[in-house]
């Protein structure tokens, strides 16, 4: 097995997961840390070092809200379970899992990213342990990026110092990362020309910037994007601020930290930032003050706009949903609907009324969850399914939901290799079909006891 290998960074050595087929590397730094004059600050890639990086363990995880900080939280409950998760500035890691002998092997690759808002979550938390989607013959790389004001904090003096990278550091630490894998994943036995990026809410927000920011340097070929794409039809959710606005938000905060210039800023310590933070307003106000940035240089409007602007190139796409998510109520009615349904269907729209033949695979995520509180098919519960990571989950799921599971994940991992996510399962059975999303035919993949298709009927555009 590849247990060791050697990159322009140095040399790496992992260990054998607990499927010893397969070796995991975890916490090789993609980018210097972001500390000191680095704070506030666009990712600088990382040196060399010296001597062979022991990839063992996880690293510190972003800047945020301690794990397991409210146990009452359904959110806390389901992942954020250790509350001495070490954590800190210093996070710009990849993790690897390969299941290659050798270098030279070519393996599709898939790269994650986590969602939590872009003020929460890290690559550790349980239920993106790539050995699963590895089994099936593909390198996993998950990324650690900079959350809430650490990651999207915009300033005056920020801009001056650096004018072509203002803003959306977290974002920008993700394309960094992506542009390792890039550059390094052969090594692992990746292939660098059959790349898929993935992530979940504020991941798949992440992919659809990523998409934005260009594919055509060809980082990345295909996206999955997990409850990440959607519309309010009635009311602005999360408003994308100006970077004038922006950086208003980050003097008020800097005024508010008992600091008036960046230096300052970047002296303080990080446990008092973060208690300053939880002060200033925490969760709440951190979801409408930091958040990705129209900064006129990564981020440069609303997704649906651009396409229809034909700013940017589309990818393949698998887009979906779980069934209880992001609902919101007509005005004046009782009937709800989906944010994310709505967002997909006018994704699909506007592909088709601008000429572009980009394919789109849609799903609904329906299955029966089991457990004391009775959740339903709550926002994110589909992670468990599509890394196949079940049996790290508290809940009683029985087999009903792995061999859901193990469907789900065997469609992802065609769509990775493939670009489509029909064909066999890794025990050569015929999964069912799922064909591609359109206006005309809006066919869907239903997940819920098992696997079959449906008709979308609740066109909402």
């Amino acid at each position: 097995m590849l247990r060791k290998v050697t990159i322009a960074q140095g040399t790496i050595e992992g260990l054998p997961a607990a499927d010893p087929r397969i070796t995991s590397f975890k916490g090789i730094p993609y980018a210097e840390p972001p500390v000191g004059k680095l704070r506030f600050h666009a990712p600088v890639p990382a040196g060399k070092w010296e001597g062979t990086l022991k990839a063992y363990n996880f690293s510190k995880i972003a800047v945020q809200p301690q794990p397991y900080y409210n146990p009452e939280d359904i959110y806390c409950r389901e992942w954020s379970v250790d509350k001495d998760q070490p954590m800190g500035e210093d996070c710009l890691t990849v993790n690897v899992w390969t299941p290659a002998k050798a270098a030279d092997e070519k393996l599709p690759v898939y790269v994650w990213i986590y969602g939590g808002g872009w003020q929460t979550g890290f690559s550790a938390e349980m239920e993106f342990d790539g050995e699963r989607i590895a089994r099936r013959g593909i390198v996993v790389v998950t990324l650690n990026y900079r959350l809430n004001c650490f990651g999207f904090l915009c300033h005056p003096e920020i801009t001056a110092e650096n004018p072509d990278a203002p803003a959306n550091f977290g974002l920008l630490d993700q394309r960094l990362a992506i542009e390792w894998v890039k550059k390094n994943i052969e090594a692992f036995g990746g292939d660098s020309d059959n790349i898929t990026i993935g992530g979940q809410s504020a991941g798949g927000g992440s992919v659809l910037h990523q998409i934005m920011a260009g594919s055509s340097d060809n980082l990345f070929k295909r996206a999955m994007v997990d409850s990440g794409m959607f519309i309010n039809p009635y009311f602005q959710t999360f408003k994308q601020h100006s970077l004038k606005e922006a950086e208003q938000i980050g003097v008020d905060f800097f005024n508010f930290l008992g600091v008036k210039t960046l230096a300052e800023a970047r002296a303080l310590e990080t446990d008092f930032i973060q208690q300053k933070w939880e002060e200033y307003g925490g969760w709440a106000k951190s979801i409408q003050c930091w958040l990705p940035v129209r900064d006129d240089k990564f981020v440069k409007g609303d997704f649906f706009a651009l396409l229809k602007e034909k700013a940017f190139e589309p990818v393949p796409m698998i887009v979906g949903q779980t069934t209880d998510e992001f609902k919101v109520r007509k005005p004046d009615t009782e009937e709800m609907i989906s944010m994310v349904k709505h967002g997909i269907w006018q994704y699909r729209k506007t592909l088709e009324e601008n000429g572009y033949d980009t394919d789109t695979w849609f799903y609904e995520f329906d299955v029966p969850i089991p457990g004391w509180d009775h959740p339903g098919k709550f926002h994110s519960v589909d992670l468990w399914f599509w890394f196949e990571t079940l049996a790290k989950c508290w809940r009683p799921f029985t087999g009903v939901h792995y061999d859901v599971s193990r469907q789900m994940c065997n469609y992802l991992c065609n769509f990775i290799k493939t670009g489509n996510p029909n064909g066999i399962d890794y025990e050569t059975r015929q999964l069912p079909t799922w064909n591609k999303f359109t206006v005309a035919v809006p066919k869907k993949m239903v997940f819920d006891t098992d696997c079959h298709e449906n008709i979308d009927n609740e066109t909402i555009v």
